[in-house]
């Protein structure tokens, strides 16, 4: 029996590498949140849009929804957070130009507390929406859809994200920013429940417009965008 020779190599054992670990990019996420604070601060203090009832619709919470939609609850949340940190900081940056503490005994102090809330819910909520239009999508009711009216319906991927994601949008704002409204005006005010929600009434038509707007624009976004649809969070 023939020993092998001794300057023979033994083979490397094989030492299987670590899978790379994906991370969020934390100036990505800074730039994000900074700009749609500030997109925020910018549809605040533009003139209202006139409107045939006499209530203007401004157009702030639609970019605090929008932040929502498109970032998601987190990164949404926290550019919410800012402009309004930034706002009671002494910044003119709240409707009407104006900013500080201040504004925190006006009777719109409700609304104003409640856009990070909102904007996180709405990125809750879109989250469920877009992975519900994926199923939808594939579903057997898709196919029926894209047989009868082409494959624009029913298939398409805007074809259920955008009215699920006006549902979201629309849920996050009549489930924060509505209510706390209603009970800064109540505060404030020194009204009754019933007088404080005939004053909110009259804001949901314009938030209505400006929801299905925001849902329009995420849409968009991500369709020129794709990893911004990835990435929310």
């Amino acid at each position: 029996m023939t020993s092998a020779p001794e300057n023979e190599t033994a083979a490397a054992p094989v030492v299987a590498l670590p899978a790379p670990i994906a991370r969020s990019s934390v100036s990505t996420d800074v730039a994000l949140i900074s700009t749609f604070s500030a997109f925020i601060a910018v549809c605040a203090i533009l003139p209202g849009i006139p409107t045939p009832s006499g209530v203007p619709i401004t157009l702030q919470t639609f970019a605090v929804i929008l932040a929502g939609l498109v970032l998601g609850w987190r990164r949404g949340g926290l550019a919410a957070l800012l402009y309004v940190v930034v706002g009671l900081a002494g910044l003119p940056i709240f409707s009407g130009g104006v900013g500080g503490v201040a504004v925190l005994a006006g009777p719109s102090v409700g609304y104003l507390l409640a856009f990070p809330f909102a904007a996180a819910l709405a990125g809750v909520l879109a989250g469920w929406a877009l992975r519900a239009a994926e199923r939808l999508r594939s579903s057997s009711l898709a196919d029926r859809l894209a047989a009868r009216f082409g494959d624009g319906v029913g298939r398409a991927p805007s074809a259920w994200r955008y009215p699920l994601l006006v549902v979201a949008g629309l849920g996050a704002s009549f489930l924060t920013i509505h209510p706390a409204g209603i009970v800064g005006l109540m505060v404030r005010l020194g009204i009754t429940l019933p007088e404080a929600f005939a004053i909110d009434v009259v804001y949901w038509t314009g938030d209505v417009l400006k929801n299905l707007a925001a849902a329009a624009v995420a849409v968009a976004i991500f369709k020129a965008f794709p990893d911004m649809l990835r990435s929310r969070r």
